[in-house]
Formats: structure tokens, C-alpha cells, sequence
């Protein structure tokens, strides 16, 4: 094995180390040293590849991205595979995330109220995501419903997030139900306007 690759091993390790600490224990609650000895590497390893906690927050809420796009295009296929619309199958993935053991609610949602700084990198990036989660959200309700349930888009949005803070409250996945049944009152709507 060359160095790149126990480099890119121990970076990956390091990087699902974290992001599953930060995500049940939280970010603050989790300190360097416990990321170190739970992936199993020297300090100077989880230094050479990150500079600073600050960095390797940044660098795990990247890597989340990744990971929950990739959950959340498969399981839309999937659903969409068995005739539901793409706002079906959203939703019914939603649910599906909601009921997992161990869902703790949105990363980003989680990292912007733990840091509490608009200017950090990690609060900007996690900005950055929801715009992006925000546009994804407006072109799968257009695609299913066609352009007049645009204006529904940005409602529809809120109802999402709301949902997702609502699941972790109150620790179940209703809450995914009521906001497409509201979705499905707001597109009618935008649809008849």
C-alpha cells in the first residue's frame, strides 16, 4: 500500500470518525482527542490532514453532503421505481430518515445552532446547503407537479425543515405526513392561482 493510500484510508477514517461522533454527541461535545482514538490514528495524522477542529468540522459537514445526497438520490429511485411521483418518493425517503435508530434531525441544521456564528466556514457552508436542499426541493415539486406549483416551492421548503426539527421534538416520523399532506393543499393551490 503507497503512502497516498494509507493517507486516504486514514483521512476517511478519520472524516466517518467524526461526522458519526459530531452527529449523536454533537459538535461541541466532542473533543480532537476522542476523534483520534476512536479512528484509531496518531495526532499528527488527524493533523497533516486537518489544521484545526474548525477545519475538520467543515471538512465533516462536506462529507455529509456527499453522503445524504447520494441516501437520498437512491432512495428517490427506489421509490420512484415503484410508480410514486418524485414528490412522493421525496417525501416517502423523508419518512424513511425520520425512523432511522439513529436520527438526531438535520447535521446542518444541528452545526449552524451548536456554532452559533454566522461567520464561521462551517455556519456558511451549512447556509450553503440548505440554499442548495431549497432548489433541489423547488425542481422535484416542479417536475412533478409542472411550473405553476413553483410559487408552492419556498412553503413547501419551511414545511420541510419544519418537519425535521418537528421528528427529533416529538421522536417520531409523522410529522413527514402532515407536511406532505400540507404540500399537497399548497401545490393545488399554486396550481389554481
Amino acid at each position: 500500500m503507497s503512502k497516498t493510500q494509507r493517507t486516504s484510508s486514514a483521512r476517511k477514517r478519520i472524516l466517518e470518525t467524526a461526522e458519526k461522533l459530531f452527529y449523536s454527541e454533537g459538535i461541541r461535545g466532542v473533543g480532537i482527542d476522542r476523534v483520534i482514538a476512536e479512528a484509531g490514528v496518531a495526532k499528527m495524522t488527524l493533523y497533516n490532514h486537518f489544521s484545526s477542529k474548525d477545519e475538520l468540522i467543515l471538512e465533516v459537514l462536506k462529507y455529509r453532503e456527499e453522503q445524504f445526497e447520494s441516501w437520498l438520490k437512491q432512495a428517490m429511485e427506489r421509490n420512484q421505481s415503484k410508480g410514486m411521483s418524485p414528490l412522493q418518493a421525496f417525501f416517502a425517503a423523508i419518512r424513511s430518515w425520520f425512523k432511522k435508530a439513529d436520527y438526531r434531525g438535520c447535521s446542518f441544521i444541528n452545526a449552524t445552532a451548536e456554532l452559533a456564528d454566522a461567520h464561521h466556514a462551517a455556519s456558511q457552508f451549512c447556509t450553503e446547503h440548505k440554499r442548495k436542499f431549497r432548489e433541489m426541493l423547488s425542481d422535484i415539486i416542479i417536475k412533478a407537479e409542472g411550473p405553476k406549483a413553483a410559487a408552492a416551492a419556498p412553503a413547501i421548503h419551511v414545511l420541510v425543515e419544519g418537519a425535521i426539527v418537528t421528528s427529533v421534538c416529538e421522536g417520531n416520523a409523522e410529522a413527514a405526513d402532515i407536511a406532505e399532506q400540507a404540500a399537497i393543499v399548497l401545490i393545488a393551490k399554486a396550481k389554481r392561482g
